[in-house]
């Protein structure tokens, strides 16, 4: 009796540890089969602001489950809350060095922008992005040696908050960060080996990404010698060849550079996510509807058909957040006219072209509920003499958007009087279609008659309601002032 029992017990056991090995395996198979998350980044300077409320709503319309905010935006986080969209909340470069060297700072950003928002019914955030491309070559170091410290102090902050095993520190780097003329010899910058080996390291210590932007247009833009379909996903009679692999596409390449270098650094299998791509669809040669469309079209097919790439068969990448949700009007244009036009939606919500994003929705839906400004432009008087409007189209074109007037814009051909009405229309809806603003010294004047030409769009603004429903945003208000309170008492 008691044999038998023992026999059942080990019997027991054995199809317990049977049944359990098969669970794991099973695990692990759909982890490694799961699908690529497909994101987006959601960045907020715009001189047109939708409600956060109605970009929720747009999220939850074209099915998008993942976002990635640039700042810890109170209005943005407010929005999300209840949503069940994970979120990547961003920290942006200019706090890194307060981070670095105060952990009761990085305390109080957590309490402010993490603990005050999580909770049930609250915002599901994920990640937290220490930097935005912080080892951009363009900074020559600047903020290199703060990341580090950072990372470890918020780390620190995270486990004091008791939401370390939940949210995870990533370090979104740029492409430039390592280079190659081959993928397989890919390898990190050489001033930057020592500090990706520790960021690496914590990486993997507290199961995070490792998160890169990855742009092929802009390889288009600078390099009149780069092979214009190598950028695209429909072929190329430009492929690379590496050893046994061959590349057919700028994207894949790139991504097995960074593959190849951080297998020199020991972690070859590291998980990657994509924390920006896209295509711009104005402002410069190559940006436009067409080529946006084509590129983001073919990066969503071959992201999800899980081919992976040469150096990762059958891995794709762990997610990628298309850059951007919505157009940016008021971003910087150091870098090219195309920075404001990278949108998979116009500042209003409503899709420039039709794009379906894999996630079982179809085509992409439109924004609900815009209130718009009444109908009504701003253009050139006809009957005045325009000799005398450089200076009132310097002053529209500072304080509004003209970048689709540049060479290679939606709007380069509209004539010189088409451009000055451009401008003027242009600054009189951001000044929401206040009758002095369409003035110009007797030079412009007001039309009810759509003067759009072509694919030049004369945009109609939007009711300012980019702070309804939300409360205030102390918790932002209160950080500064520290940082402020910090710095006074290090110079007295």
């Amino acid at each position: 009796m008691i044999l038998d029992l023992v026999f059942q017990a080990k019997m027991a056991q054995t199809h317990f540890t049977a049944a359990a090995f098969l669970v794991l395996v099973l695990i692990s198979s759909s982890v490694l089969m799961a699908e690529s998350g497909i994101g987006v980044n959601w960045g907020t300077l715009s001189l047109h602001k939708l409600s956060p409320s109605t970009v929720v709503d747009l999220f939850k319309q074209n099915k998008i489950e993942k976002v990635k905010l640039f700042d810890a935006d109170p209005y943005c986080l407010n929005a999300l809350r209840g949503s069940g969209i994970q979120v990547m909340v961003g920290i942006p470069n200019e706090m890194l060095s307060v981070f670095s060297s105060s952990t009761d700072a990085c305390d109080l950003w957590v309490s402010q922008n993490l603990s005050r928002y999580m909770g049930k019914g609250g915002v599901d955030i994920r990640y937290v992005a220490v930097g935005n491309e912080p080892f951009l070559t363009s900074y020559s170091g600047q903020f290199q040696s703060y990341v580090v410290p950072a990372l470890l102090n918020l780390q620190q902050s995270l486990a004091k908050a008791n939401v370390a095993n939940f949210v995870k520190l990533v370090v979104p780097c740029n492409a430039d960060a390592y280079e190659s003329s081959l993928p397989s010899q890919g390898a990190f910058r050489s001033e930057l080996t020592q500090i990706m080996t520790q960021i690496v390291s914590f990486l993997n210590t507290n199961g995070s990404p490792f998160v890169v932007n990855i742009y092929p247009f802009l390889s288009l833009y600078g390099n009149s010698d780069f092979p214009q379909d190598y950028a695209f996903f429909g072929g190329t009679n430009h492929a690379v060849t590496d050893g046994a692999n061959v590349y057919y596409n700028a994207f894949d390449g790139n991504f097995d550079t960074l593959v190849a270098a951080l297998n020199k650094l020991g972690y070859g299998q590291m998980p990657i996510v994509i924390g920006e791509v896209g295509w711009p669809t104005d402002g410069a040669i190559s940006a436009n509807l067409t080529a946006a469309k084509a590129f983001n079209q073919g990066l969503i097919n071959h992201v999800l058909s899980n081919k992976g790439t040469p150096l990762r068969p059958g891995v794709p990448p762990m997610d990628i957040y298309l850059f951007s949700l919505l157009d940016e009007e008021a971003k910087s244009i150091l870098p090219g006219t195309f920075e404001r036009h990278w949108g998979i939606f116009s500042f209003d919500g409503q899709a420039k072209y039709p794009l379906n994003l894999g996630l079982g929705n179809g085509l992409l839906k439109n924004a609900r509920d815009v209130e718009y400004l009444p109908s009504r432009w701003c253009v050139a008087n006809p009957s005045r003499d325009l000799s005398g409007v450089a200076n009132h189209m310097k002053i529209a074109c500072s304080n509004a958007d003209c970048t689709t007037l540049n060479y290679g814009g939606s709007c380069n051909e509209i004539g010189a009087k088409g451009n000055i009405s451009y401008a003027f229309n242009s600054y009189y809806q951001v000044k929401k279609q206040n009758s002095q603003s369409c003035d110009f010294d007797g030079l412009g004047i007001v039309t009810f008659l759509d003067p759009s030409v072509g694919d030049c769009r004369f945009l109609v603004g939007i009711t300012d309601s980019s702070s309804s429903n939300v409360e205030a945003p102390g918790g932002q208000v209160n950080f500064w002032i520290l940082i402020l309170w910090g710095f006074w008492i290090y110079i007295l």
